[in-house]
């Protein structure tokens, strides 16, 4: 994990050029606001593994603010490597890294017999509408991450899509409790029995909300 300086100074940066879905957008930088560093303290006092990113908006509702890119969090025993995961607003990073020790961990252990080694996503940060509507999505503002399986350190590999419905009694269990721990601390949890749009992914949003569904 970086020295708290040395990840606060990477929040100001130059101006960057990101790209969405194949369209280039200007991106702007700004320094980073009290709350802000609040944040990135809390969630090195988790000992995951991150990098502040700068403040950029890109327009559209679509912005990457106070977001952080976290590459593995702090399990009971060891490291929780966190594939395919973009920017991540630092509230929703803390809250991931959070369930992912206290819920899934050790909800594997339990249920399992195993603990976790990596927690596969479908990414974070997208500029987009919920789909069907006209509204943007938490993912517009990388306020949410999309989890699609959980890998074991026995080699079993747990996804939403194939054990949701189909798995073992055990593997079924593991996800519904890992589902219900993510409802404790996130605004809004969409899973499979939400919609078939989520039958290979659980939502994870952050907000003042206590939809779980």
């Amino acid at each position: 994990m970086l020295p708290l300086m040395a990840m606060l100074g990477a929040c100001i940066d130059s101006p960057q050029v990101s790209k969405s879905r194949g369209t280039k957008q200007s991106a702007t930088v700004i320094t980073p606001r009290p709350e802000a560093r609040q944040c990135l303290a809390q969630l090195g006092q988790t000992n995951a593994s991150f990098t502040p990113l700068p403040d950029q908006y890109f327009g559209g509702g679509c912005s990457n603010l106070n977001t952080v890119k976290l590459s593995d969090i702090r399990g009971d025993y060891n490291q929780l490597a966190v594939a395919n995961l973009g920017p991540l607003a630092c509230p929703v990073a803390s809250t991931f890294a959070q369930w992912a020790r206290f819920g899934a961990d050790r909800a594997a252990r339990q249920i399992l017999g195993s603990g976790l080694v990596r927690i596969e996503t479908m990414g974070s940060y997208a500029c987009r509408n919920v789909a069907g509507t006209g509204r943007r999505s938490a993912h517009a503002t990388a306020n949410a991450v999309d989890v699609s399986a959980f890998i074991l350190e026995n080699g079993q590999r747990i996804s939403v899509l194939e054990h949701w419905n189909n798995g073992s009694p055990a593997e079924r269990q593991f996800l519904r409790v890992v589902q219900d721990s993510a409802c404790k601390r996130f605004g809004t949890v969409l899973g499979p029995n939400y919609n078939q749009a989520h039958r290979d992914h659980l939502h994870l949003e952050i907000g003042n909300g206590a939809f779980c569904r």
